[in-house]
């Protein structure tokens, strides 16, 4: 399966998926660090992948998603996007009430 093929694989079968340098346990970047923080507040499980232990993915994603950075943040098939934005939605309550619409 090539990258391109894979990271869609990843997108449709996760309904919240968040692609990240290092794992929610332990975060190797203050950005993605910042992410998992708001989206283990709002406490629904979520799947993550490493990019840094999958070079292919990220060089790919960044292109597929046209989003230069990580941490990218997917629900139901959707880039939310970044820390900032992750945080931005998380203060106004948006975050919480994107989750809970996952089934």
């Amino acid at each position: 399966m090539d990258t391109l093929s894979k990271i869609k694989e990843q997108i449709a079968e996760n309904s919240i998926i968040l692609y990240m340098k290092g794992t929610p346990e332990q975060p190797h970047c203050g950005f993605s660090a910042r992410a998992v923080r708001y989206l283990n507040q709002c406490g629904k499980p979520y799947a993550s992948v490493d990019v840094l232990d999958h070079p292919d993915i990220r060089a790919e994603l960044p292109k597929y998603a046209n989003w230069p950075t990580f941490p990218q943040l997917y629900i139901k098939g959707e880039l939310i996007g970044g820390s900032d934005i992750i945080a931005e939605l998380f203060e106004q309550g948006d975050l919480q009430s994107m989750v809970e619409s996952v089934v």
